[in-house]
């Protein structure tokens, strides 16, 4: 017997959570520089992978440069691959 629909399950399926903001739109900063090591190590997990967009919150564009930004200090060493 299936249990009986009430406000719970009414409201849980409504419920979307907040739209994240672009830091990068925010901060109006229009390129990113792969030597900002600091500020690209809030967009890398633990494990060393790349953040996507929908967990990071960027719009297309700058998901795009800082997945560009990343790559570049990672070949020049100043990120690494992967974190052991």
């Amino acid at each position: 017997m299936a249990a009986p629909k009430g406000k719970r399950a009414s409201a849980k399926k409504d419920r979307r959570p907040k739209r994240k903001v672009c830091t990068f739109c925010a901060e109006r900063l229009h390129d990113l520089d792969y030597k900002d090591t600091t500020r690209l190590r809030k967009y890398i997990s633990e494990r060393g992978k790349i953040l996507p967009r929908r967990i990071s919150g960027n719009c297309a564009s700058h998901q795009r440069a800082l997945t560009t930004a990343v790559k570049r200090a990672r070949v020049i060493a100043l990120l690494p691959f992967v974190v052991q």
